[in-house]
């Protein structure tokens, strides 16, 4: 009998597609600093001006990216004589990957070469573009309106063509130059007096950014990679997740550490559950925090789940593994 939409079981997301924030020196610097700012005044206890927040609940600086979608790519089943099943029944061949004879999916081969395929440069100029046509037609619909106005309509004109004029060289030159970064402030995925993820979104006055992300997680979708996640697209940069702290469960009616304004609590429950934090006190003292400013995006990557240590510049930190990348 075929699983009815109700019993589907959903897909275990294994890669992500993102744009990672420490592929520059510059943005790992900027990164690094703010990220061991908070991680110390947050971990203090109340007393010292602190929140009480577990240590390893604060993201490594390697593991910080905007994700732009999951992907489901499980270990390939065995069919009949040790061939895979998709060799079977869909002609697709997977790779070896190198590493111990394990053989990469079919579909994270599909993926690398959608990504490889991308012009990331191509997409961004035509959102550019759009852009300024949209200030194009907004300068001409202002200057209709001011010639209406007896005695005006000439020097309004004058100073409306060289709006458009002054519009068109920023258009351009931020074409040339590509997207730009830019993490200001701090979000609570959850109610922020049982918040258990914290994120900095990035700033982005005119919709580019989100603009260029959706096109590109959209050549995903239409090649059938994505999960559907069944929600707009969220630009985040996660700063916090209660999930990585060790033995963060609590058992029923219990909870770890204090309530209160921006001290650890919990939710009652009747199972073993995910630490929450009361980060009302969190959310004001970071709500125009800088985390890093006006970093160019370089690159977009395939990377998978799990991040891992390793050693940077003589420090331990932890990064995703990149199975596949294309440059700006």
């Amino acid at each position: 009998m075929a699983p009815t939409p109700g019993t589907m079981k959903k897909p275990i997301p294994t890669h992500f597609l993102c744009i990672p924030l420490t592929a520059s020196p510059a943005s790992r610097a900027q990164l690094a600093a703010s990220l061991a700012a908070f991680r110390n005044e947050v971990c203090a206890a109340p007393a010292a001006g602190g929140f009480d927040v577990p240590p390893d609940a604060v993201r490594p600086v390697g593991t910080m990216h905007l994700t732009l979608g999951v992907m489901s790519f499980p270990p390939q089943p065995t069919g009949r004589g040790g061939v895979a099943k998709s060799e079977q029944e869909d002609c697709e061949t997977p790779r070896d990957d190198g590493q111990s004879g394990r053989r990469t999916p079919a579909g994270l081969e599909k993926a690398k070469e959608v990504l490889a395929g991308i012009g990331l440069r191509a997409i961004w100029r035509e959102i550019m573009r759009g852009r300024q046509g949209d200030a194009v037609r907004r300068l001409e619909g202002m200057a209709a309106q001011r010639k209406a106005v007896p005695g005006t309509g000439l020097v309004k004109a004058e100073g409306e063509e060289e709006g458009k004029e002054k519009e068109e060289e920023e258009v351009k030159e931020e074409e040339k130059e590509g997207p730009r970064i830019t993490l200001r402030g701090l979000a609570s995925m959850q109610p922020a007096d049982k918040a258990a993820v914290l994120y900095a979104p990035p700033v982005d006055q005119f919709g580019l950014l989100q603009a260029f992300c959706e096109r590109i997680r959209d050549v995903f979708r239409e090649a059938e990679l994505m999960v559907d996640e069944d929600r707009p697209l969220l630009l985040h940069a996660t700063v916090m997740n209660t999930v990585y702290v060790k033995g963060n469960k609590r058992d029923a009616g219990g909870s770890r550490g204090r309530g209160g304004r921006g001290g650890r609590g919990g939710r009652g429950a009747k199972k073993w559950d995910r630490l929450v934090l009361d980060a009302r006190g969190i959310l004001d003292r970071y709500e125009d925090q800088l985390w890093m400013e006006d970093i160019s995006l370089d690159k977009v990557t395939i990377c998978k789940m799990g991040a891992k240590k390793v050693i940077v510049d003589g420090e331990e930190d932890e990064a995703y593994e990149v199975a596949a990348e294309v440059n700006f």
